[in-house]
């Protein structure tokens, strides 16, 4: 039986949810049995192939035109799209820049800070132009499921790409893979 293909790729956010994944620890092991992980931002290979994969993994918030393109570029290529992680699913923390404006963050974390002398605010097309709203990801492209958290627990994240492999599509994740701090 041919293993099951997954792309991972992270928007705008921390990576915390990527460490999430990786802190499935020796269950690891198991998956890699059934699974091929072809790209991912922490190996060589940073985009889905272009003959697509089964589960595409997407955390982090839609903050900028380059945002938009990956997590396009990750829906047309899997079959599967998860959201994991606060960020993801509803913009989490980067979304805090919404409640002052774009042009607000950037001016305060690049010009004004304490510590900032002779400040300037990067423009790149490199970088993506910024967008005025940060929003989860289902604002851009259908998402087919989320995984909440900041960042999900690994048994979360362990749950759900096992009830895909068994084939089945968790709709919603038993309340004990939740943890509230």
């Amino acid at each position: 039986m041919p293993k099951i293909r997954i792309a991972t790729d992270w928007l705008g956010g921390c990576a915390g949810c990527h460490m999430s994944l990786l802190d499935i620890d020796d269950r690891i092991l198991d998956l890699m049995e059934l699974v091929e992980f072809t790209s991912s931002p922490v190996t060589d290979l940073k985009h889905p192939p272009k003959e697509g994969v089964t589960v595409g993994i997407l955390e982090g918030a839609i903050c900028n035109s380059h945002n938009v393109e990956v997590a396009k570029q990750m829906r047309e290529r899997c079959q599967i799209l998860i959201a994991i992680g606060d960020c993801a699913t509803f913009g989490g923390v980067p979304a805090m820049r919404n409640l002052c404006g774009t042009q607000a963050a950037l001016k305060r974390a690049y010009l004004e800070t304490e510590s900032t002398t002779d400040g300037v605010i990067p423009d790149s097309p490199e970088l993506g132009v910024p967008l005025d709203e940060v929003v989860g990801v289902d604002k851009v492209v259908k998402v087919d499921l989320f995984i909440p958290g900041c960042p999900p627990s690994a048994d979360a994240l362990f749950y759900a790409l096992s009830e895909l492999l068994a084939g089945r599509t968790p709709i919603v994740l038993p309340p004990h893979l939740f943890k509230y701090d």
